[in-house]
């Protein structure tokens, strides 16, 4: 990828270290704040309250068809991906939709959930010959993905047009729950590549940002797939 122009005049301004030093112990004071008040809002989402499901939600897996209850692998807690890869989307069947392959491209190796108990899983209503080959191509064999039976779930968990992350809770009796969902940006804390741009003195070089006259802006959300930048 080739780098925008970038005239000095757009650079941050250079100072002596001890100068940097007290900027930077200004801004860990607000990172610090921010970080306060994340931790708040996270003990909020764990006061949530929750929704038990009773429906038999079906998907089909390389094993064949599963129920929501397989889909946590014993584990506790289960994140269900909306992954849009079907007939609509650009470039099928070879492709994905963008977003979502970006966000896939983001998921952390899943040994690490599952120490704390929890399932990661993404679902699609393309059929597990489309989903198979597409992992292969894409690097994604470590993450489960299942195709979806009928439009029910996606319907009744908030994704038939739009992707998602449903998350749920299973008890000692295999009763399952509801507790948490989330889109949009709202995703954002699962796609660490954001994480390490806002720490950049560029930042995400979106339009949107407040950034200095001069920085590199470019249209929001173009987020690609891997394969495909420039």
């Amino acid at each position: 990828m080739t780098s925008l122009p970038l005239p000095d005049s757009a650079l941050p301004p250079v100072v002596s270290t001890e100068e940097w030093k007290k900027a930077h112990a200004a801004l860990l004071v607000r990172e610090k704040e921010h970080t306060r008040a994340t931790d708040a809002l996270a003990a909020e989402r764990r006061r949530m309250p929750m929704v038990r499901v009773d429906a038999d939600y079906r998907f089909v897996g390389p094993e064949g068809e599963v129920g929501l209850l397989d889909l946590f692998a014993g584990r506790r807690q289960l994140l269900v991906y909306r992954f849009f890869y079907d007939s609509d989307v650009d470039g099928w069947p070879d492709k994905g939709c963008p977003g979502c392959s970006y966000l896939a491209d983001n998921v952390p190796h899943l040994a690490h959930l599952h120490a704390w108990d929890t399932s990661f899983v993404m679902v699609s209503e393309a059929g597990q010959d489309q989903i198979a080959a597409l992992k292969r191509h894409m690097g994604w064999e470590g993450t489960p993905w299942y195709t979806l039976v009928g439009k029910s779930f996606s319907q009744d968990f908030d994704v038939p047009e739009m992707f998602g992350v449903n998350v749920f809770l299973r008890d000692d009796h295999d009763r399952v729950y509801r507790t948490y969902f989330v889109t949009g940006r709202g995703v954002e804390s699962m796609l660490p590549t954001l994480g390490m741009l806002d720490l950049t003195a560029l930042g995400r070089q979106e339009t949107w940002e407040d950034t200095p006259e001069g920085r590199p802006q470019l249209p929001p959300y173009r987020a690609e797939r891997h394969d495909e930048y420039a």
